[in-house]
């Protein structure tokens, strides 16, 4: 059975949940977040009234950070945040949004480089303030690097915002240590938000003591690897169109095959301390410091439910050990982005 629970508005299931602080100068946040990506895109269609009813029940659970990309489905992802809020209060939530990737008519992203100059910070900030129905924005971060855009000049440009009430925090993604402390040379930075899982552990090399060293929080997507780590994937399941996972190394053939044995034995782990797989993969990150705030996906109640009921689950040393040992670092077959994308990212070059 997983952790206990406690109940929300509408009766789910769900855990209680403490905050954390995302760095010296960003917000107080709960402890586990909500990335809303796949509400709009990527993982293949999504139920509408159930992704506002998901968003709805994190809220009434304690969940107040709320994550989006003004790209994520062209701006639908922020119109059914903007919807969902309508029903809540807005001092309630933390929104973060990212901005900078671009689409096509027909759904495809356009080749990189991202746009994060000075005039697409105020251009994007503006049509995702209207999408959302607010006045401001909690978090607002460019989602790559483009270098050829210095970052003091994008930095400089959400400082603008700031202080003209636009936006309340700046954050950035998947930039390394050079990166993150030229930005925080120009606006105090709240948080980086990259990709960190028992599978994904790069960060922990060079990123994570930069972070600590400047004050800066962490916001750590991927927790579950896309799902990898669920304790729900099977080497049968067929990816709906769309489904970016398709193409994703990580879930394909023997690769696969490799990364679901890693996943056989966390589950084992998960078994014998009454967690599920996901709760355990969502502790683990969790565990890695107060100053680390891991994002789940969950598009449905259910899903979220199991993800909320980690904060209840406390991992000893040992059982931290045990952990690791099962998935070492570096053990994951197939990297977490296809080889284009990959050289894309500042923070893995």
């Amino acid at each position: 059975m997983p952790p206990s629970a406690g109940v929300s508005r509408q009766g789910e299931r769900v855990a209680t949940i403490p905050t954390r602080k995302l760095g010296t100068d960003g917000p107080e946040v709960s402890a586990i977040g909500l990335g809303a990506m796949g509400m709009s895109d990527l993982y293949g269609p999504a139920d509408e009234q159930e992704s506002v009813a998901t968003l709805h029940a994190a809220i009434d659970a304690g969940v107040n950070l709320i994550d989006t990309g003004d790209f994520y489905g062209s701006g639908h992802n922020e119109m059914l945040i903007g919807r969902a809020l309508r029903e809540r209060r807005r001092e309630d939530v933390v929104i973060s949004v990212k901005f900078g990737s671009r689409r096509t008519p027909d759904g495809a992203f356009q080749p990189v480089p991202y746009d994060v100059s000075p005039a697409a910070v105020k251009d994007r900030l503006a049509y995702s303030l209207r999408r959302l129905g607010t006045d401001y924005i909690d978090i607002y971060r460019p989602a790559r690097l483009n270098r050829e855009i210095p970052i003091e000049e994008t930095v400089g440009a959400l400082l603008e915002m700031r202080q003209a009430g636009y936006i309340r925090h700046i954050g950035l993604s998947e930039v390394g240590p050079e990166t993150l402390r030229r930005a925080a040379a120009v606006a105090p930075i709240s948080d980086l938000q990259i990709e960190y899982s028992l599978v994904s552990r790069g960060p922990e090399n060079a990123i994570i003591p930069a972070l600590r060293e400047l004050g800066i929080g962490l916001t750590a997507y991927g927790v579950l690897s896309r799902g990898l780590l669920s304790g729900h994937w099977t080497p049968e399941r067929e990816l709906a169109a769309g489904d970016f996972r398709a193409n994703s190394p990580r879930f394909q053939g023997e690769n696969l095959e490799a990364n679901l044995r890693l996943v056989g034995a966390l589950s084992r782990i998960a078994e014998r301390i009454g967690a599920t797989t996901s709760q355990v993969a969502i502790a683990w990150v969790a565990a890695r410091g107060d100053d680390i705030v891991p994002l789940v996906g969950a598009r449905r109640r259910d899903r979220l439910t199991e993800s909320l009921a980690a904060v209840a689950l406390t991992l000893d040393e040992d059982v931290v050990a045990e952990i690791e040992a099962a998935v070492p670092a570096g053990a994951a077959a197939g990297s977490r982005y296809a080889a284009p994308l990959m050289a894309t990212l500042d923070s893995e070059n």
